[in-house]
């Protein structure tokens, strides 16, 4: 068994920059090393006296904890090789912020709606099949009954590759051709808001550590794409019990250390919104620009004190600017 290094924590990413520095600075403030690799250049070696995983970086230990801040696309192959390191340290004892299922869970979009679904999660329905005839019929009935659906990449992330289909602004729309979709149909009832045409909506992040929702934006466009990659501007957002309830729920249901939640309003849902999405390696630099609560160094405190059972005293300084 490989010895574990007990100051110094995994930042396993396949980018290093903004969210990494902030981590490796929240772990120094609490005498902890954080060492970026990427889960590419890990790799599984039994012949190997010890565990028979290596962690660039580690030499022959391990890390006390690891926190997963990227996750490189590639081969069917290849991602399942790096979840499988993911895997083999919780099964070596080490706390890993999220760990393999819980990011399995969000990143498989069908996944993410049954368990919600599954708990009570106020969610839009959701379908997911691989037969191309019966989604054309499942978008004719919605169209006939005057709804409008989102079709998604199932593994997809950042709003990127998202149409609507059905009926588009009175308009119908026809499902396309799924073979950009890797031939499999992840489809969302499109929750209708209510701007006007051309005026700005919104929807909400709200970011859930260690259970609770510590703090939350409004992401407004005038595109009923609102992700912040996709040309969104944040607005601070107050934490309102109910979308607290509705984020941690989401959170739980899926088995999140944490977790960003994309809620959009809805008035007809009994806590005003429902849950779209949830995100397990969640990025935070366009939330941490409205508020001045330290997420790097919230996440930094519940993994060491929640995971890793330590008592911290409180950090100095736990405000960021904008």
């Amino acid at each position: 068994m490989s010895a574990i290094d007990r100051r110094r924590v995994a930042i396993l990413t396949d980018e290093t920059g903004w969210h990494t520095s902030r981590l490796r600075r929240a772990l120094a403030r609490r005498g902890f090393e954080g060492r970026c690799a990427d889960l590419e250049d890990c790799r599984f070696d039994t012949s190997r006296l010890g565990c028979g995983l290596v962690i660039p970086g580690f030499g022959r230990a391990l890390p006390v904890a690891a926190i997963v801040r990227g996750i490189a696309g590639g081969s069917l192959e290849q991602v399942t090789k790096r979840l499988g390191i993911l895997h083999a340290l919780r099964e070596l004892g080490v706390p890993v912020y999220n760990d393999a299922r819980a990011i399995e869970r969000s990143v498989d979009k069908s996944m993410t709606s049954f368990l919600l679904h599954r708990t009570g999660i106020a969610t839009p329905p959701a379908w997911a099949m691989e037969s191309e005839a019966q989604a054309r019929r499942l978008v004719m009935a919605e169209t006939a009954a005057g709804r409008c659906l989102v079709l998604k990449p199932l593994f997809g992330s950042q709003g990127k590759g998202l149409q609507r289909v059905g009926l588009v602004d009175g308009v119908p729309v026809p499902l396309p051709e799924l073979a950009g979709y890797g031939r499999l149909a992840y489809l969302q009832r499109f929750v209708p808001q209510p701007e006007g045409p051309g005026a700005p909506g919104f929807d909400w992040r709200v970011l859930v550590i260690g259970g609770r929702a510590r703090a939350a934006m409004q992401r407004i466009s005038t595109h009923w794409v609102r992700n912040v990659a996709q040309g969104a501007r944040c607005r601070a957002a107050e934490v309102t019990p109910s979308l607290a309830a509705l984020a941690e729920g989401a959170a739980a249901a899926l088995g999140m250390d944490y977790a960003g939640v994309d809620l959009v309003p809805d008035a007809a849902a009994p806590c005003g919104a429902q849950v779209l999405e949830v995100n397990g390696v969640a990025a935070w630099r366009g939330l941490q620009s409205v508020t001045d609560f330290d997420i790097a160094q919230a996440m930094v405190d519940d993994l060491l004190e929640r995971r890793l059972g330590l008592a911290l005293a409180p950090a100095p300084d736990l405000a960021i600017a904008g």
